[in-house]
């Protein structure tokens, strides 16, 4: 048997055949950043055998959030997942959650290291954490994620570390990782700038709890952005109007404020749309994922340095990165995502948080997660943890989707991820409702006037003149009026519209 220090290298085969049915596994990887790769492959194939064999095998499956194609499409597609948290992207797993064929457990992201920590979501039995090296006393120096990594490191019962060899070993010039102690012995997180650093460029492991290493040289699997379109630089235009609108006001200082956006197309372009408007200063980032559009963005020299949890990029910009990681590695920070989210620090940095709705309610409730309230799309993400602690909480979407069969401001949203008192600011492509000091009925005027696309505009308007009265007018009979015609006529839109 070959060795890797005091390490026997393993094929990703033998660990496969060593995890049994039922048992927890966790997985590195923070979007398909850093993901386990050879394993899961390897584990789909042995459940795939299982089954053959007519024998019952599935796991329970944990990563840092949504992971690679590995992970939430091939072990879905293998029928190997029972049972997954905190987050997921996957097009087959997300069937099989909305089938209840999966139990889906969708959490704020920074609270799972703690309900690992605390055995709330069980023992783990094994941890699958890719790296670009460990060293004989466990030091893990962890590729281009962080997520919760450290803390499956720390408490799972045993471990397999994959080695990619395409992963840069310079990526650990980035990382500052800690794992926090247990409450009550907490002292305050000394993060006073989005590039303060607190901890290791390395986690930590027991080495007798390592089973072995696996070897691989696989890319993450981050999918390219598309170019920004009409709708999106629209979008970006009103955040940056509205930006430049607080900063004369005196509500924003001249050196402005650290920003977060979410992962997606519409949040990677108004990130773009900001870096180009010059009269924004040139600004720092706190956020969890650093995307496409902020490689562009740093080189540029606007972008002047960034906190995050995971390097979600695609391999092109990957490569800039690691090719100039002497200009890259002092401006970019990756944290375990307990840190990246976590409350305390958004607050006192003072971040302007930018997500992504699904839809949004006259009230300004925000549903991120699911479509008519029951079927998941993938989870809330880091979104409530920035949303409820943030100086400023913008969420953009499009005014209507699917070319106008659903409006994406509705009466009263079915499923709520971000409710009205945390969301202060809404813009899609029809303009910005800023929320903020107004009651119900104003934001209900606000939003449908400014957000809502000119053919739903009369139908949000009659439904709050004719809802029952109270501090907030609804219509417990006809709220979900247009989820229902959707259902039923494939369109949001009542018959004669």
């Amino acid at each position: 048997m070959s060795m890797y220090g005091p390490f026997p290298v393993l094929s990703a085969e033998e660990v496969a055949s060593g995890i049994q049915h039922g048992q927890t596994v966790s997985f590195s990887g923070f979007s398909p950043a850093g993901a386990a790769k050879a394993v899961p492959e390897a584990l789909a194939a042995h459940a795939r055998a299982q089954h053959a064999l007519g024998k019952p095998f599935k796991i329970r499956v944990m990563t840092g959030a949504s992971s690679g194609h590995s992970i939430d499409e091939d072990l879905a597609s293998a029928e190997a997942i029972s049972w997954r948290a905190p987050y997921q992207t996957g097009k087959a797993l997300r069937k099989q959650i909305n089938a209840q064929q999966v139990e889906y457990v969708d959490m704020h992201l920074s609270h799972l290291p703690q309900m690992v920590a605390w055995g709330f979501l069980g023992e783990v039995d094994l941890a699958v954490i890719e790296a670009t090296d460990i060293t004989p006393d466990g030091r893990v120096y962890l590729s281009t994620s962080i997520g919760a990594s450290p803390t499956y490191l720390k408490y799972a019962k045993k471990v397999v570390v994959e080695l990619n060899r395409r992963q840069s070993p310079r990526l650990a010039e980035m990382a500052d990782i800690i794992v926090m102690p247990p409450p009550p012995h907490r002292n305050p997180i000394p993060i006073m700038d989005p590039l303060t650093r607190i901890g290791c460029p390395y986690a930590v492991v027991d080495p007798a709890k390592v089973m072995g290493i696996v070897e691989n040289d696989a890319p993450d699997t981050v999918q390219n952005f598309d170019e920004p379109d009409a709708i999106c630089e629209t979008i970006g235009s009103h955040v940056t109007a509205f930006l430049l609108k607080e900063m004369a006001c005196g509500r924003i200082p001249k050196s402005f404020l650290p920003l977060q956006a979410g992962v997606g197309n519409l949040a990677n372009g108004v990130m773009a749309a900001i870096g180009s408007t010059p009269e924004i200063p040139n600004f720092l980032m706190y956020s969890e994922v650093f995307q496409d559009s902020l490689v562009d963005l740093m080189e540029q020299e606007r972008l002047l340095g960034a906190s995050a949890t995971s390097l979600t990029v695609t391999t092109e910009k990957l490569k800039r990165i690691v090719d100039h990681i002497d200009f890259f590695g002092p401006r970019i920070v990756l944290r375990p995502q307990e840190i990246s989210n976590h409350p305390g620090v958004i607050r006192r940095l003072g971040v302007i948080a930018i997500n992504t709705a699904l839809e949004v309610d006259i009230y300004g409730n925000v549903n991120s997660s699911h479509l008519f309230g029951t079927d998941i799309m993938n989870g809330i993400g880091g979104s409530g943890e920035f949303t409820r602690n943030s100086y400023l909480s913008i969420f953009i979407t499009p005014s209507i989707a699917k070319g106008g069969k659903i409006s994406c401001v509705v009466p009263f949203c079915p499923h709520i991820d971000n409710n009205e008192h945390s969301v202060q600011v809404v813009v899609t492509e029809q303009g910005l409702a800023d929320l903020r000091g107004l009651g119900p009925l104003q934001r209900a005027r606000k939003l449908i006037d400014h957000c809502a696309h000119p053919a739903y505009q009369d139908i949000l308007n009659r439904y709050v003149k004719e809802s029952r009265n109270g501090h907030i007018r609804h219509d417990l009979l006809k709220c979900f009026e247009l989820h229902r015609n959707l259902l039923e006529k494939g369109t949001m839109l009542p018959e004669g519209s």
